[in-house]
């Protein structure tokens, strides 16, 4: 992982877009006095206009600072068009609902393959609350797709307002969600607070004693379950964002699945004793770091997932946990195979699909970090993407 005092300089048009936002969240903090981490991430992810996702920088690809899935290869979403195929079936009214659709690249090869495979569909919503990215994924649409599918996306700016019968996609939307940062030390447990510190123009942590009824019952059981820490304390993170989003899809989703595909882990491995510093990672220029204050706007800011929290709010919300395996597994189960054979391809097509493959299900790639679950409601077969391997027992 980089040292944020080794990373490149951003361009002067890059630093001043920074400023403007630097600006904005020490006026807050001057106005009401040291914010929760989240509500610091919140601002510089999404703060209108200059937020990191909410601005017209490069993201995603060679030219952002991170790759996901579906543009190392149509595999990946291909794989995904068919296990929503599967559940799609089962639905009178078809639909799929992609949560931050990126550069389109997915929504695109899911609706090529569904019409490939000949699966209806009513709608393909795209919920994107950046009309930067909106544009792109309207602009990789249109290149690629036939009218007849073209006309069945529909962008959103919220949730549709009554429920619908749908499959529910989110692609690395999970660790993007704000969230606290905590701090346990040998006879305390802290919360992350983020002050701003005038003389060196320069954001700072700024830990407290916690307050919040549910951070410190969560900070109470963290303590029981790794037991007594050094001086050096330990550092984690909490998503409180997680159960209200689920919550607010169990009105929206009269019948179908949930797909989420993120990197994380399961709550016995994500709060280990060893994982000292939590799993708090910065995105720049395809660099991985731990400093959340290195130019706001400019990096993603991200923390793994924890499966178990996403499985509990599920039952909470009137879902059932229908399968949970690594991204590996659940391309083999949904047709990995056989899509990688393809007499047409030519040699050099063939190289770059193995290579492919093993981004996306070698451990060391994205194979084993990267994990699905799916939550279902009202749709009782058994999943074809956790037939290889379902490790729902893990949870």
């Amino acid at each position: 992982m980089a040292n944020h005092k080794s990373l490149p300089q951003p361009s002067e048009d890059a630093q001043a877009h920074s400023a403007q936002l630097q600006r904005l969240i020490a006026k807050q903090i001057k106005r009401h006095g040291p914010i929760a981490f989240s509500k610091y991430m919140q601002m510089a992810l999404y703060a209108p206009g200059l937020g990191y996702y909410a601005s017209g920088l490069p993201k995603i690809g060679p030219q952002g600072d991170f790759i996901t899935a579906p543009e190392v290869s149509p595999i990946f979403s291909r794989c995904l068009a068919r296990q929503s195929a599967q559940i799609l079936a089962e639905l009178e009214h078809p639909n799929i609902l992609e949560f931050g659709a990126g550069s389109g690249v997915m929504a695109k090869d899911i609706l090529l393959e569904l019409s490939a495979i000949g699966q209806n569909l009513e709608r393909y919503y795209i919920l994107e609350l950046s009309a930067d990215l909106r544009q792109r994924q309207q602009e990789t649409l249109k290149a690629h797709l036939p009218k007849e599918s073209m006309q069945k996306v529909v962008w959103l700016e919220s949730l549709p307002s009554t429920a619908i019968s749908a499959v529910v996609l989110a692609n690395e939307v999970l660790d993007a969600m704000p969230f606290e940062r905590l701090r346990i030390e040998p006879d305390r447990a802290l919360q992350g607070f983020v002050d701003y510190n005038e003389q060196n123009s320069e954001f700072i942590w700024d830990y407290q004693t916690i307050t919040h009824g549910s951070l410190q019952k969560f900070a109470n059981q963290l303590i029981k379950h790794i037991g007594k820490v050094s001086d050096l304390g330990y550092e984690t993170e909490i998503n409180l964002n997680l159960s209200p989003w689920i919550k607010s899809l169990t009105s929206v989703i009269a019948q179908g699945a949930l797909l989420l595909v993120d990197y994380g882990y399961t709550r016995q491995e994500y709060y280990q004793a060893a994982r000292v510093m939590g799993t708090l990672r910065c995105h720049y220029q395809h660099r991985a770091h731990q400093n959340p204050f290195f130019y706001p706007g400019l990096q993603d800011i991200t923390a793994h997932v924890d499966f178990t929290a996403v499985a509990e709010a599920a039952y909470d919300n009137g879902f059932k946990v229908a399968g949970f395996t690594t991204q590996a597994h659940f391309l083999m189960g949904s047709g990995l195979l056989e899509m990688s054979v393809d007499p047409e391809m030519d040699l050099g097509q063939q190289i770059r699909t193995a290579q492919q493959i093993k981004t996306l299900t070698l451990p060391d790639e994205m194979g084993e970090t990267f994990k699905v679950i799916a939550l279902t409601k009202g749709i009782e077969k058994s999943l074809i993407g956790f037939s290889v391997r379902d490790l729902r027992h893990q949870l």
